[in-house]
């Protein structure tokens, strides 16, 4: 079973309350090859909601207690970030997820980049607190773009 991202599959819930759809993504989770998630809703967000970046490393570093998850307005959303990726571990494992797929950029599922914590559009190499933790637990994570470029 693939999980995928849930704005990947058309589902407004990104932070602004809008998606980035993949057709090919959408195809699967239409004909039941794939399960979709949102870490940020299973973390307990509501859609629209203040953006958020990682402040002072990657995902890998919130998984180690040396950075955090802040919104632009400052607040620290630290907790509900760990915890909508706690959750999305569970439903990888129930599924058995052979493949996950989730959303560039973002400070949950980022894979290879997220945004810098400057809330400047800046970003740096690194990958987002849910992909840091499925990634520790041995399961295979990747991008949409990389999905894109498996498909071609």
């Amino acid at each position: 079973m693939i999980l995928v991202s849930s704005c990947l599959a058309g589902v407004e819930c990104r932070y602004n309350a809008t998606h980035r759809l993949v057709d090919k993504i959408h195809e699967l989770v239409e004909q039941g090859r794939a399960k979709m998630v949102c870490p940020e809703l299973l973390g307990g967000f509501q859609t629209p909601r203040e953006p958020a970046e990682i402040v002072n490393g990657t995902g890998e570093d919130v998984l180690d207690g040396r950075a955090k998850i802040v919104e632009k307005s400052g607040s620290d959303v630290t907790e509900l970030y760990l915890l909508g990726a706690q959750r999305t571990l569970e439903i990888a494992r129930e599924l058995q997820a052979t493949i996950i797929v989730l959303k560039e950029y973002s400070p949950s599922c980022g894979g290879k980049m997220v945004y810098d914590g400057s809330f400047s559009n800046t970003r740096i190499v690194g990958v987002g607190v849910t992909t840091a933790l499925l990634r520790r637990e041995g399961f295979k994570v990747i991008s949409e773009e990389e999905f894109v470029e498996m498909m071609v």
